[in-house]
């Protein structure tokens, strides 16, 4: 019953319809009604920042949830998948984009926030059972899905922790290029940090199939420097590593 409520493509399939467990109309009905619920929180969580611009935007980001265009995402839903959560995260950019303001940071916003909501979708890990030192040569570092670097045009770190202040005027971004990591650790906390171009480097080579030697030769740095890097990249859930053979 706890899949079929989730998984709306479960609930339409013969495997459930057989079991007969539950009047169909009922059981859809209610699973809708959970399906609002789930995203209104992970919405609400996840583009505070647009929220916070309604008063200017006019949109506040959770009304997609009343349209038709996320009830057409019903049917195929799996509450917590990130194929759903990229799809309903769509919706909230389409509509919020769409305002036509004069925010000259909005698509940069838009784009940070959407990586959010689409990075902390997915399976989660439930025992603390994974390795978490960079020690072994024979240890490939892998990027981990999800994970994301934003090329923004706009400063945002900066401008952020100041929407979700009072204000009277909107608070300005600086216009200059920022690289923001964003990623999600194993247990699913959403982490976001400045990146620079060694840090990218790395996230963008740690493919699985490289050593540290390999990895330290194609970034341009040396072995020491590209193990911190990694342990760093490790904690914040934007690495793993797989053992090679």
């Amino acid at each position: 019953m706890i899949r079929a409520l989730a998984d709306a493509p479960y609930r339409a399939s013969p495997e459930w319809r057989r079991l007969g467990l539950a009047d169909p109309d009922r059981v859809e009905r209610y699973a809708r009604f959970l399906a609002r619920h789930f995203y209104h929180e992970r919405i609400v969580q996840f583009f505070k920042y647009s929220r916070a611009l309604a008063r200017i935007t006019g949109r506040r980001p959770e009304a997609v949830l009343k349209r038709a265009q996320f009830d057409a995402v019903l049917p195929t839903a799996v509450l917590g998948s990130r194929e759903t959560a990229r799809a309903v995260s769509r919706l909230v950019v389409e509509y919020v984009g769409a305002a036509g303001t004069g925010i000259p940071f909005l698509t940069d916003l838009l784009r940070y926030e959407d990586a959010m909501m689409v990075a902390e979708a997915g399976p989660r890990v439930w025992r603390d059972d994974q390795p978490g030192a960079v020690s072994s040569e024979r240890e490939l570092p892998e990027k981990v899905e999800g994970t994301v670097l934003l090329e923004l045009t706009y400063d945002l770190p900066v401008v952020l922790p100041k929407l979700l202040q009072p204000w009277t005027e909107l608070p300005q971004a600086p216009k200059r290029p920022t690289r923001v990591l964003v990623a999600r650790s194993p247990h699913g906390r959403v982490a976001v940090a400045k990146s620079d171009e060694n840090v990218a480097a790395v996230v963008e080579l740690a493919d699985g199939t490289r050593t540290l030697e390999q990895l330290a030769a194609g970034a341009g740095l040396d072995v020491g420097a590209v193990r911190e890097t990694l342990q760093g990249l490790v904690d914040l859930g934007a690495v793993r590593f797989s053992t090679g053979s």
